[in-house]
This record gives C-alpha cells, sequence and structure tokens, in this order.
C-alpha cells in the first residue's frame, strides 16, 4: 500500500515538475516576442523621427519607416536561426554522448524561432507607421508617432514585467524613456546633419 501511494507521489511530482517546465518555457517565448515586438517599435519609430527631421513628406517617412521593418525583421530572422541552430547542434551532440539517441522533440526549433522573431519585431513596426500612415499634417502626424509609440512602449513595459515578474511602473518608466530619448536623439542629431552636414 505504501509502496504504490511512493509511486503515485512521485508520478505527481514528474507532472508537476515537467508541468513547471513547460510553463517556465512559454514565459521565456513570450518574453522574448515582447522585447523583440520593443525592439521593433523602437528603432522603427526612431528611422521615422529621424527621416522626418529632415523630410516632412508622408511618403519619404512611411518609406523609411517600412524598409526599417523589413531590413529589422529580416536581421532579427536570420540572427535568432544562427543563434538557435547552434543550441541545436549543442544539444543533438549532448544527446548523442549521453544517450545515443537523438530526441527530436525536445530540440528547438531554428525556423520556428525565426519565424517569431520577425513577426514580433514587425509587430511593434507596424505601430507607428500605421500612426503616420493617414496623417498629411507634418506637425500632426509627429505628434501621431510620439503619443502611439508612448502607448505601446507602456504597455510592452508593463507587459514584460508582468512576464519577468518585476515591478510594473518602473519596468514601464524605463522602457518609456529608453524609447523616448532613442527617437530624441535620433531626430535632433539627423536634424543637425540636415542643417549643418550636407
Amino acid at each position: 500500500m505504501d509502496q504504490g501511494h511512493n509511486t503515485n507521489m512521485v508520478d505527481i511530482e514528474k507532472e508537476s515538475s515537467t508541468t513547471t517546465f513547460d510553463y517556465s518555457k512559454r514565459a521565456q517565448w513570450l518574453r522574448a516576442a515582447v522585447l523583440g515586438a520593443n525592439d521593433g517599435l523602437v528603432s522603427t519609430a526612431s528611422l521615422m523621427m529621424g527621416v522626418g527631421a529632415v523630410k516632412h513628406d508622408v511618403k519619404a517617412m512611411i518609406l523609411s519607416g517600412f524598409a526599417g521593418m523589413v531590413a529589422g525583421a529580416c536581421s532579427m530572422a536570420i540572427g535568432e536561426f544562427v543563434s538557435v541552430y547552434s543550441q541545436y547542434d549543442i544539444e543533438v551532440a549532448q544527446m548523442e554522448r549521453e544517450s545515443g539517441e537523438v530526441e527530436k522533440e525536445k530540440l528547438p526549433s531554428p525556423l520556428q524561432a525565426a519565424a517569431a522573431s520577425a513577426l514580433a519585431f514587425s509587430a511593434g513596426a507596424i505601430v507607428p507607421l500605421l500612426a503616420a500612415a493617414f496623417v498629411r499634417e507634418y506637425r500632426v502626424r509627429i505628434v501621431a508617432v510620439v503619443a502611439a509609440v508612448t502607448v505601446a512602449l507602456v504597455a510592452f513595459g508593463w507587459l514584460g514585467a508582468a512576464l519577468g515578474k518585476a515591478p510594473a511602473v518602473r519596468s514601464s518608466a524605463r522602457v518609456l524613456f529608453g524609447g523616448w530619448l532613442a527617437m530624441a536623439v535620433t531626430f535632433g542629431l539627423t536634424k543637425l546633419i540636415g542643417l549643418y552636414g550636407l
């Protein structure tokens, strides 16, 4: 009776540890997705603000943002593919050393990681593009981009804090001020180069 009880307890503990492991993996993926989206948001918005500093034309601003989104998504996907493939090779070699057989279901997927990274970056990058796309007036367009990016930065900061179990207000403020700083520096330096450097 005791032996059967002990066996059941071991099975429950195994199931519990497996569930925890799956949850932690899912949380890591979600956190990586939030960081990728934040990266797409800040880099694309900063690029658009930089171009907007010297070109008031909506077409130039949208095209630069779109080019930034595509280039950034491709760069993130390739970087993630190479990184995860390296991890894949290491894990395969370790499995072969330990048991002589490879358990494919336990291995990371480089293609899945690359696609997720590109999609996350694009999801963030689309925010400033949509904010600027329908506004002809230059000043209103700049304000619309900053406002949309501000809301998205706070949301991404809060989500990242929730996933990482960090203080939400401090994390959101850090992400927000970092994004504002990136846009301000890009806008200011491009304006200076446009006025005096070219």
